[in-house]
């Protein structure tokens, strides 16, 4: 494994540990050169999924991509990004699971969107009005009256129009 420090090729793995539920193992390795500590982590190699964008546009699913959104919608609240890492791994496995090697972006907003609602609704807010493409306040405002109806069915509630 090559040292990030000095890029030299030989170094010694000092730890192991299983890690993420079991879907990967963590090692601690030193360069034999500088010896300089770093981590590398070693997961079992996933078929590709591409993602089918809105515009039409195919890539490649990209866990990290989905992790920084969803870490942005919920900054400043109480999900920590342990958390966070494990709603993408079971997103990525429901994912793995699927028959089809092509999945519409829309679908993966779902999922996540059903896992943030359970977290923090704030977090289902902020992550809805980028992947919904909020336009104004009148769309917060729906998404805040459903969250509403759902919570509380027996209440009746003011629209704005």
């Amino acid at each position: 494994m090559q040292c990030p420090h000095c890029q030299h090729h030989n170094s010694r793995v000092l730890e192991s540990r299983s890690s993420e539920g079991g879907q990967s193992i963590r090692r601690r390795r030193e360069c034999l050169e500088c010896k300089h500590r770093f981590t590398t982590y070693e997961r079992l190699e996933l078929l590709p999924v591409t993602v089918i964008k809105q515009d039409g546009e195919r890539q490649a699913f990209d866990r990290s991509k989905l992790l920084r959104g969803m870490v942005r919608a919920c900054e400043k609240t109480d999900i920590n990004f342990q958390r966070l890492e494990h709603i993408v791994e079971e997103i990525e496995a429901n994912l793995q699971q699927q028959p089809k090697r092509e999945i519409h972006s829309e679908a993966i907003g779902q999922m996540v969107l059903q896992y943030l609602r359970q977290e923090s609704e704030v977090a289902y807010i902020r992550f809805a009005s980028v992947y919904g493409r909020f336009q104004g306040i009148a769309d917060f405002v729906d998404t805040l009256e459903q969250l509403q109806r759902e919570q509380y069915p027996e209440r009746q509630y003011l629209t704005m129009t």
